[in-house]
């Protein structure tokens, strides 16, 4: 008996990786979900363009379907590319003979502008495969082709995926991506025939280049959540989230818009676990010294390490309650790590990683004459800024004075040091920040200054 959801992406082959059936593919792995696929045509594309395209035998793609359905089965599956009337009414004879749920992405064109739909076969996408789609998911031009109308607004949104839920299908989700530009928020709008109501989606808008494979993940996704037995409106939902995810951390390669990368979620949850025991790590080598109990401030000591990409505080894994001083030779976490855990250190690495993306970890120590003097006998680049200069506008925003002195000390030294210190202000402690690459990184820089202090 089977133990995992299975999903099918009937579609093309995209040579360059962002979109057809292995965006697909990565995107059905992305979601615990096991990926099947029919093969409809090989593309030679890339980032910019597609250069050649060799459809497969309608009676190969017949043989894929049965071979997968007849020893796997199938909980739900898309369509994405299918180029000819040939394949269009192979596709479909094998729809209606196992009568999974599906969804239809019309696709019709490619990012680049190439046709990936021969004209006299747009007819028979329309009337022989929406009226077996679970959803049909459009995005606004092709929505504005399918509907005959201009789309404008939300409002036209509604109007022309009313006349698209004529032609046939269960539901029809419009893809806003590229409706109102302008705004700060991507819509898309779901109408069923199971009921009157319509319903919104909400994402944001990321203004990036990273988009290639949008449509082909989004209803992969879709498909997905179908084959775990969710609801359409629940599996859009499902998919919005990840789309967003997957646009925002899109990949940079290529000369033109780079893909999407539906992975993102499986890479930040593996590399929270890496983070975790890298953090780990360099409080056991912090602990295990006893020589580091003189580098602890009054405010006492705490150490972080970022996700790559990291943009806030929570994206920063750090100790709960601060690495304290036990005594004169001993040191102890307060806690196991956490994201979110520290404001100081997490402003301090994510206005470092704005200059170095890969400085993603740092600590606090104690600032002294005789530790800074350390800091450079041992060959660590160090840099400073004055609080005493800190505009009031920043002095009054919580948590605005270390990303501004961080800028201050890199923009002096005109690269990322080893080492961001202050003397302090009224009130305020002066303070040591030890910058690298890795958690463990940063205790043993921390290990070196307690030792030769000594």
């Amino acid at each position: 008996m089977r133990t995992v959801p299975c999903a099918l992406t009937i579609a093309g082959s995209d040579s360059g990786g962002g979109a057809g059936i292995q965006a697909d593919l990565k995107t059905f792995a992305a979601l615990g979900v096991h990926g099947l696929c029919v093969i409809t045509s090989v593309t030679a594309q890339n980032t910019v363009s597609v250069e050649a395209i060799q459809d497969i035998d309608p009676k190969v793609i017949e043989a894929q379907l049965d071979a997968v359905v007849q020893d796997i089965g199938v909980d739900a599956a898309k369509t994405g590319m299918l180029h000819t009337t040939n394949i269009i009414d192979t596709v479909a004879g094998g729809l209606k003979k196992y009568g999974f749920p599906v969804v239809i992405d019309p696709v019709m064109v490619a990012k680049g502008g190439a046709k990936l739909l021969e004209e006299d076969a747009v007819a028979p996408l329309v009337e022989r495969l929406f009226p077996l789609a679970t959803v049909v998911v459009p995005n606004i031009f092709e929505a504005e082709f399918l509907s005959k109308m201009k789309i404008n607004d939300i409002h036209d949104v509604k109007v022309a995926a009313s006349r698209i839920l004529e032609l046939g299908p269960k539901a029809v989700l419009v893809k806003g991506g590229h409706l109102e530009p302008e705004s700060n928020k991507a819509v898309d709008l779901l109408l069923t025939t199971e009921d009157s109501g319509v319903r919104l989606f909400e994402g944001p808008r990321y203004n990036v280049e990273t988009t290639h494979g949008t449509g082909c993940s989004f209803s992969a996704a879709v498909a997905a959540e179908l084959a775990k037995g969710k609801g359409v409106s629940q599996a859009v939902n499902e998919a919005k989230l990840l789309i967003s995810d997957a646009i925002k951390h899109g990949l940079r390669v290529g000369q033109g818009h780079g893909p999407v990368n539906p992975m993102i979620r499986l890479y930040r949850d593996a590399e929270k676990f890496r983070l975790s025991e890298d953090l780990k790590e360099a409080v056991r080598i912090l602990e295990g010294h006893p020589e580091v109990a003189k580098l602890v401030p009054e405010s006492q000591m705490n150490i972080g390490v970022a996700l790559t990409g990291a943009e806030n505080r929570f994206d920063v894994l750090a100790i709960p309650g601060r690495i304290v001083k036990v005594s004169d030779s001993m040191v102890r976490a307060s806690s196991c790590p956490e994201f979110g855990a520290s404001s100081h250190v997490s402003n301090t690495i994510l206005a470092v990683m704005k200059h170095d993306a890969s400085m993603r970890a740092a600590m606090n120590i104690r600032c002294s004459k005789e530790n800074l003097d350390t800091c450079r006998s041992i060959g660590l680049s160090s840099s400073s800024y004055d609080r005493r200069q800190e505009p009031p506008a920043i002095k009054e925003t919580e948590g605005a004075t270390i990303l501004w002195g961080a800028e201050q000390a890199i923009g002096k030294l005109g690269k990322v040091p080893d080492t961001i210190y202050h003397a302090g202000d009224w009130g305020k402690e002066p303070m040591i920040l030890i910058l690298g690459r890795s958690a463990v990184e940063v205790a043993r820089k921390a290990v070196s200054i307690a030792e030769k202090s000594v």
